[in-house]
């Protein structure tokens, strides 16, 4: 089953259901049928499954992180694409991104280990996300 759209293909402006259906009985009811707009529909897929697996996780990023096998950076990335999709803006009162004792440790091992670039490194511990540097 497809996903209803929301918009009109042709001139964008918002669709009005008239006919629901139940498949279990046959029944078709037709008339103008407000339907509840949610702020998520503005999400995608995607977007949508990240919320999931946030709430799901508690909102805690060490386990998103393990669920996901993303990193923290790519996580809090993604979480502000959402926050603007709702329609607000991350990070006015939220203090500069700084990595813990363990995790700059790990990308330092990383980066010793030769796993990623130095560029990599400095971008992880700004809390960026790494740009993979081609290697061959």
């Amino acid at each position: 089953m497809f996903e209803m759209p929301r918009k009109c293909p042709v001139c964008g402006e918002p669709l009005i259901v008239t006919r629901l259906y139940c498949s279990n009985c046959d029944s078709t009811i037709e008339g103008h049928f407000h339907t509840t707009e949610s702020p998520f529909g503005a999400l995608t897929p995607d977007q949508l499954q990240f919320v999931l697996a946030f709430v799901r996780c508690e909102g805690r990023f060490t386990r998103l992180e393990d669920e996901l096998q993303l990193s923290y950076p790519t996580l809090r990335n993604r979480l502000n694409e959402i926050i603007r999709a709702l329609g607000y803006e991350p990070g006015k009162e939220e203090v500069p991104y700084r990595p813990s004792v363990e995790e700059r440790r790990r990308i330092l091992e990383d980066l010793e280990t030769g796993k990623i670039s130095t560029n990599e490194a400095q971008n992880l511990l700004r809390g960026l996300e790494p740009i993979k540097e081609d290697k061959g």
